[in-house]
């Protein structure tokens, strides 16, 4: 018996980690109307990004449709470095095509990695030119903490950003492409090669007034999050990184947010955001 343990121990001692490492954790939330910062943890640390990439990888799409320079149903060629991209995946077949609405679909309410690639590549040409416009696209929108490799986010070195960030590109979306705004809340849609659900169907349909989710997770990163709720003219935007599972990262951001709506209806609270102060945080909401 005593021998039985001792291999045990030392099997469990050489094959299993002596502690298991949590993904770094930050936090945001905003006034989505104001853009005062409501609660911030962490949210100037650069962190691993991981599926939240692809809401800087869609507002660039989205400027690209408007400019006329690539419509929806423009016929997208499958490349074999879009047919190879990892993990979450329409699973598509390099020499195919698939029209690119499909495509935004698959990347918005899906998450899918490949879709994100091959959006990358038709409005720029390959994933390496693409990057260059995210970096370009990052910083005119104010996003100064943040540096891109890829436009799906797996895990790369480099490729880094923070809550604060992340919670300008949300808000940038929802301001100047409200027609595509629903994409963030559909439960299931329709990407070509087969129907899809939304990666954060449990937060939209488990949190009174959520109207926008998009969700991330690699290893490095950590369960990911970004969401805006809204309570009649009240609107609060979170954003979360690090969570150790999806019901944890989706419990913390219903409570910061639950918090925040509390926040903004103190009297206290109103009293002292009616008074100038140059200190006080705010993110441009216009």
């Amino acid at each position: 018996m005593k021998l039985m343990r001792a291999t045990l121990f030392l099997f469990l001692s050489i094959f299993l980690p002596t502690h298991v490492s949590a993904a770094p954790y930050a936090a945001i939330s905003i006034d989505a109307v104001t853009g005062e910062v409501l609660h911030c943890e962490n949210c100037d640390t650069r962190l691993h990004p991981a599926g939240l990439t692809k809401l800087l990888t869609l507002y660039i799409a989205f400027q690209a449709i408007e400019s006329g320079l690539v419509t929806l149903d423009d016929e997208v060629v499958i490349s074999r470095k879009v047919a190879e991209t990892e993990r979450t995946a329409l699973e598509l077949v390099a020499g195919s095509t698939l029209k690119l609405r499909y495509l935004i679909r698959a990347a918005a309410v899906m998450g899918a990695n490949d879709a994100s690639t091959a959006i990358a590549e038709h409005v720029a040409g390959s994933e390496v030119f693409f990057a260059r416009l995210m970096n370009k696209t990052s910083e005119d929108l104010g996003m100064s903490r943040s540096t891109w490799k890829n436009a799906h986010g797996l895990t790369e070195k480099g490729h880094l950003t923070t809550a604060r960030d992340m919670a300008i590109i949300t808000l940038a979306l929802k301001r100047h492409f409200p027609d595509y705004y629903n994409l963030f809340s559909r439960i299931r849609t329709n990407a070509g090669v087969k129907e899809v659900a939304h990666s954060g169907r449990r937060y939209l349909g488990n949190v009174r007034g959520a109207t926008f989710f998009k969700h991330g997770y690699t290893r490095a990163a950590g369960f990911n999050g970004s969401a805006i709720t809204e309570l009649g003219s009240e609107k609060v935007l979170t954003v979360v990184f690090g969570g150790r599972s999806t019901a944890t990262r989706n419990k913390q951001m219903a409570k910061i947010s639950d918090q925040s709506f509390k926040l903004i209806k103190s009297s206290d609270w109103k009293a002292l955001s009616k008074q100038p102060d140059p200190y006080r945080e705010t993110i441009k909401t216009e």
